[in-house]
This record gives C-alpha cells, sequence and structure tokens, in this order.
C-alpha cells in the first residue's frame, strides 16, 4: 500500500509471458537481489500484484524480530529469522521450513542469497573471498551464502514448483529510500523475473551451491544489460493495482485512528497541561521509533554483517 498507492511507485514486471501465468497459482521460491533500501517493498509489491502477500514468508535476520509492530507482526505471521550463524540457525531453519509443507494456501518464500546489502566495502571483501575460492567475480552482487538456499530447497522440493529468480533495478539511476517513500516521492522500479521450475534445481548440496553461484552470475549479466540499455529481458509488463489493499487500509486507519481522534479532542479541550504534555511525550516517541524504524533500511546504517570488522569483532 505504501509503495503503489502512497509514493504511487511504478514497477514494471519483465517476464515470459507463459511464466507470467503461474504467478499466485502456485508455491515458489522468490530469489532477489538486495541492492536498494526498499526493495523489501518492491518484493511485496510484487507478491500483493499476484494476490500471496497474506502468505508471503521472508527469510529475514533476526534483530527485525524486536522492531515494533512490524517485527511483533512478522513473528505472528511465521516469518523465518536467523541470526546469520549458521551453527545456531540450521536446526530453527529447517523447523520453520518444514512448517510450511503443510500450509493451507499457495505461498511465496522470499530470500536475499547475498545476505546483507550490497556497499562497496563489503562488495570489495565479498570479491576476495570469490577470488580465493576460486570463483568468478560478480560486478553488481555480493557472492550468495548458498547453504540457506540448500536447505530452502531440500525442505520444501515436492512442494514448492519453481524458483522465481528477480532482478530489481531503477530507472534512471534513481537511488530509492523509505524516507522518500514516506514522503511521498514517486520512483520507477523494473523487475526482471525467471520462472526456474524446481527439478532444475540440483538435489545434492554442493551442487546446488555451484547452481546459485551460476545464478547470480547470470544475474550479472542482467544487471549489466540494464545499465547499457535501461531495460531488462522479456516482456515488460504493468500488472493491475489490487484496490483491495487501498480499500483494506483505508477500512482499519477508520476503525483505529477514529477513537484516537476523539482522545485527542478530549485531551485538548481539557486544558490540562499535564496531559497536553503526555501527549506531546508520545508523539515524540512515536517519532523516534519511526525514525528508527527506516534506520534499519538505511543501507548507510546497515549492519555490518559481511564487514572485516564485524569479522574481527567476532573472533
Amino acid at each position: 500500500m505504501l509503495l503503489e498507492w502512497w509514493s504511487g511507485t511504478d514497477c514494471t514486471l519483465y517476464t515470459d509471458p507463459e511464466s507470467y501465468v503461474k504467478y499466485g497459482k502456485e508455491n515458489a521460491i522468490v530469489v532477489l537481489n538486495h541492492n536498494f533500501e526498499i526493495d523489501f517493498l518492491c518484493g511485496w509489491n510484487f507478491c500483493e500484484r499476484f494476490g500471496v502477500l497474506g502468505s508471503s514468508k521472508v527469510l529475514a535476520k533476526k534483530e527485525l524480530s524486536y522492531v515494533p509492530l512490524v517485527g511483533w507482526m512478522w513473528y505472528f505471521l511465521e516469518i523465518v529469522f536467523c541470526k546469520r550463524k549458521w551453527e545456531e540457525d540450521r536446526k530453527t531453519v529447517v523447523q520453520s521450513l518444514k512448517n510450511l509443507r503443510d500450509y493451507p494456501e499457495n505461498f511465496w518464500f522470499l530470500i536475499h542469497c547475498e545476505g546483507t546489502r550490497f556497499t562497496e566495502k563489503k562488495h570489495k571483501i565479498s570479491m576476495q573471498i570469490a577470488e580465493a575460492k576460486g570463483l568468478p567475480k560478480l560486478k553488481y552482487h555480493l557472492l550468495p551464502r548458498t547453504k540457506g538456499f540448500a536447505v530452502t530447497v531440500q525442505c520444501l522440493r515436492n512442494v514448492v514448483s519453481a524458483v522465481y529468480d528477480s532482478t530489481l533495478n531503477f530507472r534512471n539511476n534513481e537511488i530509492p529510500t523509505l524516507l522518500g517513500v514516506l514522503n511521498g516521492k514517486k520512483y520507477h522500479a523494473d523487475l526482471y523475473v525467471r520462472r526456474i521450475p524446481l527439478e532444475e534445481v540440483p538435489e545434492d548440496e554442493q551442487e546446488c551451491a555451484k547452481w546459485l553461484h551460476r545464478l547470480y552470475q547470470e544475474k550479472d549479466i542482467f544487471q549489466e544489460g540494464y545499465y547499457r540499455t535501461g531495460v531488462f529481458p522479456g516482456t515488460p509488463i504493468v500488472s493491475p493495482r489490487r484496490p483491495w489493499t487501498l480499500l483494506n487500509w483505508l477500512f482499519w486507519a477508520s476503525l483505529l485512528l477514529y477513537p484516537l481522534f476523539q482522545l485527542l479532542v478530549n485531551m485538548i479541550s481539557s486544558g490540562s497541561s499535564l496531559t497536553l504534555a503526555v501527549f506531546a511525550l508520545l508523539i515524540i516517541v512515536a517519532s523516534v521509533g519511526v525514525r528508527r524504524m527506516i534506520g534499519v533500511t538505511e543501507i548507510s546504517k546497515g549492519s555490518t554483517y559481511g564487514n572485516n570488522d564485524n569479522k574481527r569483532k567476532q573472533q
């Protein structure tokens, strides 16, 4: 709702028409690149356009579960959280994924295989690792972390029909921010989606890892082409907005905000200095809370996961 109805951001989908008709009608693993502050919003927008937002799941960092309201909501929506320490995460992630095998609706499982947002510093370190391991270097992505993806495929095989390889970019070198979206700024996103049948993903963990590395090499080629031509391969499709999202938001906003509006009027009309001071304090606390939630998405204030500095701290 925030992205498409508030800021009016356009998201053009590039895909194969034969694959397009299957979106929203099957379970899928969605592999997203992690370069932008609002890439998660674009992923949710992709889910919403095909009616699976309510049943979409995400592999997210544990810290997000502590974010007021949003994190708590994700917890009850069965979002899979991880500490990004595989020895500790494996059991939790496997159990959460196995729970999805009996999920009663079509679901999409969204995963950022790079593990953290792209920055020049992290990219430099990632490519040093690629060189040490004899892997081809990437220009627009970090090396994918293969264990989480391999376990996801293993746990959801015979339940999920396909992998949706999704590569996102923005026109005219736009640098989108969540703060910009909240301020109503319009961006122009292009999302290239390839449907890859899950049968094409190897079952063996090592072979699956090699497959994922090849996938990211291909994603790099797609990004290179986009920066050169301004378009992705495939047929451009602008999926129609679903008015249900807006109507649902308006209903709940009216239901919840009307009592708050009445409370505000009563507090102001009371003339009590203490009451007004408490109200002002609540507004300040709420503003600080929102700003901190925005900070979670900012690349400049992102996690140190993947940095040498962070590695030294963990040693």
